[in-house]
């Protein structure tokens, strides 16, 4: 699957006419140019063909059809919500082409909002201004934060309403992946009994995204493993940051293991596994805590597609199922306790890394209890984590940096916490026990011991998040006002997620007492 050149190409669209449509940007009346990523931009080699002021307008609202590119809307199916539907497929979206960055990776570049497609289902395949928006801050923050994720390049506003509950306006967004493949999209086929396509989707998966698998005797098999493994380092990433996708559903599971479609999404506020902020998802489906549960759900029915792939025998084929859907909670585990024990300062590398295999249950224990305080107390996920860094630096004074960020939100006394102060107690003797098995043993060395923990604490903890308040100020003023100051605020921002400048302190407070409690967001169709 080698590059016809630089510019676009679409090998997806080599594939048999029954994968997808050819279909055309629908016209706009007054395209603008609201959000584009320079830097993205530069990284994909398209610097050159977007000189032209007048190009990126062009290209990005779909009125200029770069050369190599062809526009077609994907078909995929998909669980929603446990229920399947088994014809589904880009009601809004079109595949524009791929590209070659400037690293030789293959990604595809795609609309969303850019009209009416095969697939649409009564919609008006439009796309308002504040969820495509959204889209850009919240797959800004996750990618600087590290975890895998589609991004946003540009967004073009229309010139045309889109009426939703009231009347918005629109616009179209454009957004870079890996690829668009999805478990969905094998669901698809292998609803039809067309063993043949989801063949032919298979080989062209393996070459995208694992093409080291071609000569594995059991390919299949060890393809479905990669894609396990992706899914569980993805899934520990989002629990570790706070995030809840909100629309797990399997057409929004990609074979590559990035986050995509960023809808009724949000980053947990108070900590609480049962936290859901969507609007649609009523009985908790994909709360905060059920996500890992869910995606290995979603990897049982993509094996159910490639059984016939796993092996001849269907009992040694639903085997090795069944061994990668087994292995997968101890993959995501694995992935988790990584990140779990670098939030707590637990692996810093060397020489203060001298944790030894005895300490896990110690350490796993602190985990547990840390997360359990968390939730009885009603502290903010993404600040308590953070505030670590300054209980080692300044274990003797009165009132720790964790519990006085109990004073707004409880009515109770900071005296009243005896199990949070136990806790910091415990956790700040584990560090200093490990930095004096890595050999400091002097007042000062261990002060400087402890500050380099601290170091590698603010490294892993951010401190700035997409937080739902200020997303919904910035959308509100951009949609409502046509004001961008905010977004453009809350952009560069969420971009510097470890930053400890004073200009940024306002995006790492967190929300006003209550906004929590009524906060939901909606999938934006």
């Amino acid at each position: 699957m080698r590059a016809t050149g630089k510019g676009f190409d679409n090998t997806y669209a080599r594939l048999p006419a029954g994968f997808f449509v050819d279909c055309a940007p629908a016209p706009v009346p007054d395209a603008r140019l609201v959000f584009f990523d320079h830097a993205l931009a530069s990284e994909l080699g398209l610097a050159a063909m977007l000189e032209d002021p007048a190009a990126p307008v062009q290209v990005f609202s779909g009125q200029r059809v770069p050369t190599g590119a062809r526009p077609i809307a994907q078909v995929y199916a998909g669980h929603q919500f446990g229920h399947f539907s088994p014809r589904l497929g880009d009601g809004r979206a079109l595949l524009l082409g791929e590209v070659l960055d400037t690293s030789g990776r293959r990604v595809d570049i795609a609309f969303k909002g850019s009209g009416r497609t095969p697939y649409s289902r009564g919609g008006d395949g439009k796309a308002a201004l504040g969820p495509m928006l959204r889209e850009v801050l919240m797959s800004a923050s996750m990618h600087a934060l590290g975890v895998p994720t589609t991004r946003a390049l540009a967004v073009v506003t229309t010139g045309e309403p889109v009426l939703r509950d009231r009347v918005l306006p629109g616009a179209i967004l454009t957004r870079v992946a890996a690829s668009h493949l999805r478990v969905g999209t094998f669901e698809y086929f292998a609803a039809r009994g067309d063993l043949e396509a989801v063949d032919q989707l298979l080989d062209y998966a393996i070459e995208r995204h694992d093409p080291a698998l071609r000569s594995e005797p059991q390919r299949a098999h060890a393809w479905f493993e990669a894609v396990a493994r992706r899914q569980a380092s993805l899934l520990a990433h989002w629990m570790n940051v706070g995030f809840i996708h909100g629309v797990m559903n399997t057409d929004n599971m990609t074979i590559s293991g990035e986050t995509i479609d960023y809808g009724p999404c949000a980053f947990l506020e108070a900590y609480d596994p049962s936290a859901v902020y969507s609007s649609i998802d009523q009985h908790g489906r994909y709360s905060y805590g059920n996500q890992p549960r869910i995606a290995r759900w979603n990897l049982a029915r993509l094996a159910e597609t490639i059984l016939h792939r796993l092996g001849a025998d269907p009992q040694a084929a639903l085997d090795r199922a069944s061994e990668v859907l087994t292995a997968f909670p101890r993959w995501y585990e694995e992935a988790l306790w990584a990140g779990q024990r670098a939030k707590l300062g637990l692996r810093v590398g060397e020489p203060t890394d001298s944790a030894a295999p005895e300490d896990e249950p110690l350490e796993r224990e602190l985990v547990a209890s840390c997360l359990t305080l968390l939730q009885q107390e009603q502290l903010d996920y993404t600040s308590a984590w953070r505030s670590l860094a300054d209980e080692l630096e300044a274990p003797a004074r009165g009132q720790s940096t964790l519990l006085s960020g109990l004073a707004s939100t409880l009515s109770s006394t900071l005296s009243e916490h005896s199990a949070l102060h136990a806790w910091l107690e415990r956790w700040r003797a584990h560090c200093l026990a490990l930095d004096r098995r890595a050999g400091f043993e002097s007042a000062s060395a261990l002060e400087d011991a402890a500050r380099r923990r601290a170091v590698a604490l603010r490294a892993v903890n951010p401190r700035i998040i997409a937080r739902n308040y200020r997303v919904e100020e910035a959308l509100a003023a951009a949609t409502d006002e046509g004001d961008f100051a905010p977004f453009e605020a809350l952009l560069a921002a969420v971009r510097q997620p470890y930053a400890e400048s004073d200009v940024l302190r306002r995006f790492a407070e967190p929300a006003p007492a209550g906004f929590d409690a009524r906060y939901q967001t909606f999938c934006g169709t």
